[in-house]
């Protein structure tokens, strides 16, 4: 689960043009009434649907079909200083992933629990 703090915070703009995903977002907002809770919708080639992103949520999402494409519009530039992320089975959000089978990045499984 991924995002970038200020000044290269991101919005982002998802879409699924082949395959399917499942695609989840947290708000990280402190003062937000929705702090820590999170959304999750598929997007597939077929329903055509995207998902909005503001700056200060963090995303990510799970392939569940071979062959899967995302296109990301994104708001900033990656900038490496300032990206940051949680971890996507952090007990603090409680996220209900789909599927069993998963292959995590490294870098991703090492984020520290969220406080």
């Amino acid at each position: 689960m991924h995002y970038q703090i200020a000044p290269f915070g991101e919005t982002k703009l998802v879409r699924c043009n082949r395959g399917a995903i499942y695609d989840v977002v947290i708000d990280l907002r402190r003062d937000s009434p929705a702090f820590k809770k999170y959304f999750a919708i598929q997007l597939d080639e077929h329903n055509g649907k995207m998902i909005y992103v503001p700056d200060g949520l963090a995303h990510g999402f799970q392939t569940l079909e071979d062959d899967t494409e995302v296109f990301y519009q994104m708001s900033q530039i990656y900038s490496a200083e300032h990206a940051r992320g949680v971890r996507w089975n952090d007990r603090a959000f409680g996220i209900s992933w789909p599927e069993d089978e998963r292959t995590i990045l490294e870098r991703d499984q090492k984020y520290p629990d969220f406080v």
